[in-house]
């Protein structure tokens, strides 16, 4: 009696198995792959691809960077915003860099091996495009030389952590013999960061500077997305491009903006998100408009 009831369960189980493998493994996938291949849906289920000259250059949900070998942008080209991803826009390490606002001080000073902090990543980038777009590249805590502009001020500190009488001012990435973003703070003359020397001790400044509250560089020219693989720049990057972009192919500025506002997104549903460009979609439709000669 008992082995008839134990194969009852067994049988049971195996049949719900069998269905179940029927219809998840077999069904089900079929079913979404028949759908995905409807008219209107069959170009986003294949990975919405990009074709030119008959051949496959990309997808327009994944960005693409135009620089060249050594990696300094292509002049003919719009450029993207920073990617995380890898070597920059690889699917299969899709990340971000997890690094935040507090994330100022330069590793590289004290260790030949460290990395930049985002500060000053953020600060070199834009310096970097001002000075390829010809436009001004200052932000907010940034040197004008593109680093982090953080004070490590030593003394002694109140009871609120503050130093008010500092013995010494020290600018932690600017490494010696640099000179100094700043001359003097509360009195005491600032010094470069001597490598290998630990700054730790003091209070970290960030010093605002006089840069512009709303820097001419856009966030989005000078920081990755989140997924690392964003195809998207802002109307704003765009526009401080269009000058370069005119020149290196020979044409008007106002050609180059025509093709700007006709691959200009709107707002999802008029109130999601922010207005976008689809970078790699439009240097496409500027190689067939406008293609580089010589």
């Amino acid at each position: 009696m008992r082995m008839s009831t134990w194969i009852r369960q067994h049988l049971a189980a195996l049949r719900a198995l069998l269905v179940l493998t029927a219809i998840t493994g077999i069904v089900y996938p079929l079913a979404v792959f028949a759908i995905g291949h409807l008219p209107g849906l069959n170009e986003k289920a294949d990975g919405s691809l990009l074709v030119s000259d008959g051949k496959v250059v990309g997808s327009n949900l994944i960005g693409q960077s135009f620089t060249d070998n050594d990696g300094a942008a292509l002049t003919q080209y719009f450029q993207s915003r920073p990617s995380a991803a890898g070597d920059g826009y690889d699917p299969l390490s899709t990340a971000a860099s997890n690094l935040g606002p507090e994330d100022i001080v330069d590793q590289n000073v004290f260790d030949p091996e460290g990395r930049a902090s985002l500060l000053t990543t953020v600060c070199a980038r834009s310096k970097e495009i001002g000075d390829r777009e010809g436009v001004d590249g200052s932000r907010p805590f940034c040197t004008k030389d593109g680093v982090g502009a953080v004070l490590s001020v030593i003394g002694p500190r109140d009871a609120d952590g503050e130093v008010s009488r500092p013995v010494q001012v020290v600018s932690v990435n600017q490494a010696c013999p640099a000179a100094p973003f700043l001359d003097v703070y509360l009195g005491v003359r600032v010094q470069c960061a001597e490598p290998g020397v630990d700054y730790s001790i003091g209070r970290l400044v960030p010093i605002r500077g006089d840069a512009p509250a709303v820097p001419v560089v856009p966030a989005d020219a000078v920081t990755a997305s989140g997924s690392g693989l964003d195809p998207h720049i802002s109307p704003a990057y765009a526009q401080i491009q269009v000058q370069r972009i005119a020149k290196a192919r020979d044409i008007s500025e106002e050609q180059v903006r025509r093709l700007v506002a006709a691959h200009t997104a709107g707002r999802t549903l008029g109130f999601l998100g922010e207005p976008r460009i689809d970078v790699v979609e439009l240097n496409l439709d500027l190689d067939r408009a406008h293609p580089v000669h010589g």
